[in-house]
């Protein structure tokens, strides 16, 4: 993809801001963000290059979306509140962003002609049903009110396709990690937590018994499938991840290994929400051309050397 005009909200947070890196390279990029979860630090070597504008503010402004989405081609919608414990203490706070946040997005780039709008939805949306590996086809079972308003998203990403004909894909993203992921959250993901841990010598922490399995995709690869996603008129609901599952123990293993310390996981009670096994069928994105290249183990590598450049 080259010489086109994106937008992508949230776009100094985790994933937004690699995306917002690899589109720079050949395109114009609008980043928009409230700063609520993302970082400037994130997209700061990029706010030098004149084919960057960022734009501090929330997509629950829509007069904001509305004048920022004018001669965009694509809107890469990636801001929300992350995080199913969050979303549990707070439901009406996860409700407003994600939810009225992403219908603000539509509408503006239904206003504004966008050509295709590429939503980041979540494998959450599948629940803890016991079919494995999960297919688009299966019935949604939303155990969390994150996991409730990233089906919602869908459901009007789908909407907006059928009444208002605005080209819409969604991207179910499987257990995303990498470089930037913020690990000093309190409601940080596993891998970034276990990194940090290990690195200041404490003991890697396990919520359940450790046997429950994800689907471990790293960043570059969700930044693929984002580009992958505007190259033709395919709309939708993909599964993006590596296709592979792996527990939670051996997660830890392969860390401790890589990073050589002799650290015993402390095992403490399941987190309310959590789901037990996760593994996505990747087989309806390898057809639109997606192509996974990044293993656990070298996924690991890269992001556990990214922790310890910091």
């Amino acid at each position: 993809m080259k010489d086109k005009r994106v937008v992508i909200t949230g776009g100094a947070g985790f994933i937004g801001s690699n995306l917002a890196e690899e589109l720079a390279i050949s395109n114009t990029v609008v980043i928009i963000d409230d700063l609520s979860t993302g970082k400037k630090e994130n997209i700061a070597s990029l706010l030098q290059k004149d084919n960057i504008k960022f734009i501090e503010g929330s997509i629950l402004d829509l007069k904001l979306l509305q004048k920022s989405f004018r001669g965009i081609d694509f809107v890469f919608h990636q801001a929300a509140l992350p995080s199913v414990p969050r979303s549990i203490e707070d439901p009406r706070a996860s409700n407003e962003v994600n939810i009225t946040g992403t219908l603000n997005v539509l509408l503006a780039a239904r206003d504004n002609k966008v050509k295709k709008v590429i939503y980041a939805s979540s494998s959450s949306v599948y629940g803890d049903t016991p079919t494995l590996p999960k297919r688009e086809d299966m019935p949604a079972n939303p155990q969390s009110p994150y996991a409730l308003t990233k089906l919602v998203g869908e459901y009007y990403c789908g909407i907006f396709h059928q009444i208002y004909k605005l080209p819409t894909i969604c991207l179910r993203y499987f257990n995303v990690y990498g470089p930037r992921q913020d690990p000093t959250s309190q409601y940080a993901a596993v891998i970034p937590r276990f990194i940090v841990r290990v690195l200041r010598g404490n003991h890697p922490i396990i919520y359940g018994d450790g046997n429950q399995t994800r689907d471990f995709t790293y960043v570059k690869d969700v930044i693929q499938a984002n580009v992958v996603a505007t190259q033709d008129e395919t709309t939708g609901i993909f599964n993006i991840g590596r296709g592979e599952r792996n527990s939670i123990n051996y997660l830890a293993e392969i860390i401790l290994n890589i990073m050589d310390k002799d650290l015993q996981p402390v095992y403490e009670s399941p987190l309310p929400g959590d789901v037990e096994h996760s593994l996505a069928d990747i087989s309806k994105a390898e057809k639109m051309g997606y192509r996974p290249e990044y293993d656990l183990g070298t996924g690991l590598k890269q992001t556990i050397a990214s922790v310890q450049s910091l």
